[in-house]
């Protein structure tokens, strides 16, 4: 909770939702972060085809996080304190190829990443019951679906 009483979510954005553009378009306001890291993923391009994001970007090509295999690898990036409301507007940014995903950062802080939605069988990506580094009565999340303004 905040000082007003309102739930704060962490989100780690390692791509556009640290564009001022993209903040603008769907918070309405540019936020303050912290920069972190998350260890134990990599990025990689994906192509964008949906044309709203790509306005809102100025990009095509936009960055996706992946599991990695060696625990080395670490992702840098940006923890973003957001309201509900504003975390439901980044899951309506984000197309169906991420998945919202709870991990826990470098700085011990546990933070919602959007990452790679892995596909039916695929043992590789968020979905396949990899260590987040998240336990205890902190919840990981294979879909989010928007309805409203509503997370279900």
């Amino acid at each position: 909770m905040d000082e007003w009483g309102c739930t704060v979510q962490r989100l780690f954005s390692y791509g556009t939702l640290r564009l001022p553009s993209v903040q603008i378009e769907h918070f309405g306001r540019l936020l303050v972060g912290t920069e972190d890291r998350l260890p134990g993923y990599r990025v990689f391009p994906l192509r964008i085809t949906d044309s709203a994001v790509i306005a809102a970007s100025g990009a095509d090509v936009h960055p996706i996080l992946r599991a990695s295999p060696e625990a080395s690898d670490v992702v840098e990036g940006t923890v973003f304190e957001l309201s509900d409301k504003e975390l439901a507007a980044a899951d309506r940014y984000e197309v169906g190829d991420y998945v919202r995903v709870l991990v826990r950062l470098e700085s011990g802080l546990p933070a919602w990443v959007y990452a790679e939605a892995a596909a039916p069988g695929d043992t590789a990506g968020p979905g396949s019951g990899r260590d987040t580094g998240v336990t205890g009565s902190e919840k990981r999340v294979e879909r989010i679906v928007v309805v409203g303004d509503s997370i279900a």
